[in-house]
């Protein structure tokens, strides 16, 4: 594959309620708006409380153990079952984009850095090796501030928000151009990469480079990839979905306005908001 070539990125992002809406690529095609923008909808699922509540709430981690980690706005939180959040690590920084090898403790991020941080702005991509704890810069520093990425622990994908998606190969060493895609979530599985849409949930077989709407998909706006290859989504309205496949959806429960979704399995998810951690089963 080729090196993608480091240049400025121009970034939008528009926030709507508790949630962001990305702007489009170069196509005029919108990602859709996040659950949390329906914010008349009520969850029928009993939550817990997170004390303290999170500083906005960006994406979650399955790390071993179990774990659930959330990317927030000023760093890496653990999320315990009873609802405390502990900060992992001394980052304080933005992070806009956060994933890893599911169950594993390698996690890869992207943003803006925080007040404690000297490095250059945007992020580009960062790597933990050991959880969270510690971070170094992997590659596009000062290139890229991923809004939307999703990783099985080799292929990243990654969307900043305005030109389309970037894709590796070998674990965000060097880049190349996917499709011109908007995509508000993304997930990544044996069988191929998921977007979300607002032309609908759309499956990828070439490693992001070309896309095709799944058919009767639900329209999901948030979306996670379990380590037996389920997903999980949750829809414009705040109803929580998910799927063996990919192909074929079924309906769970209205889980409300969240922010961010994690597949653990088929059976189990979790949906958060920066006040409230759901356990989907």
């Amino acid at each position: 594959m080729w090196s993608f070539p480091l240049r400025r990125w121009a970034h939008a992002l528009v926030p709507v309620a508790a949630a962001a809406v990305l702007v489009g690529c170069s196509t005029g095609e919108q990602a859709p708006a996040a659950a949390a923008g329906s914010g008349s909808v009520e969850s029928s699922v009993p939550g817990v409380a997170l004390v303290p509540a999170l500083d906005h709430l960006h994406g979650l981690h399955l790390a071993p153990g179990g774990v659930v980690l959330a990317g927030t706005h000023t760093g890496l939180v653990d999320l315990a079952a009873d609802g405390r959040t502990t900060r992992i690590g001394d980052s304080d920084d933005d992070f806009m984009g956060l994933t890893g090898g599911p169950g594993t403790e390698h996690l890869f991020a992207s943003g803006h850095p925080g007040p404690a941080s000297s490095a250059p702005n945007p992020l580009g991509l960062i790597e933990s090796t050991d959880g969270g704890r510690t971070w170094t810069p992997k590659s596009l520093t000062g290139e890229v501030d991923f809004h939307a990425l999703a990783t099985d622990g080799t292929v990243l994908v990654g969307f900043d928000g305005t030109t389309g998606l970037l894709v590796s190969t070998d674990a965000g060493t060097t880049w190349s151009s996917g499709a011109p895609l908007a995509a508000a979530a993304l997930a990544v599985t044996d069988t191929g990469v998921w977007a979300t849409t607002t032309a609908g949930l759309q499956h990828s077989t070439d490693a992001g480079r070309t896309f095709t709407v799944v058919p009767d998909a639900p329209p999901l706006a948030l979306i996670s990839a379990a380590q037996d290859g389920s997903l999980w989504g949750v829809d414009t309205t705040g109803t929580a979905w998910r799927s063996r496949t990919g192909q074929t959806w079924d309906q769970h429960a209205v889980v409300g306005p969240v922010e961010a979704v994690l597949a653990v399995d088929y059976e189990t998810a979790y949906a958060a908001t920066a006040q409230t951690l759901y356990t989907l089963d």
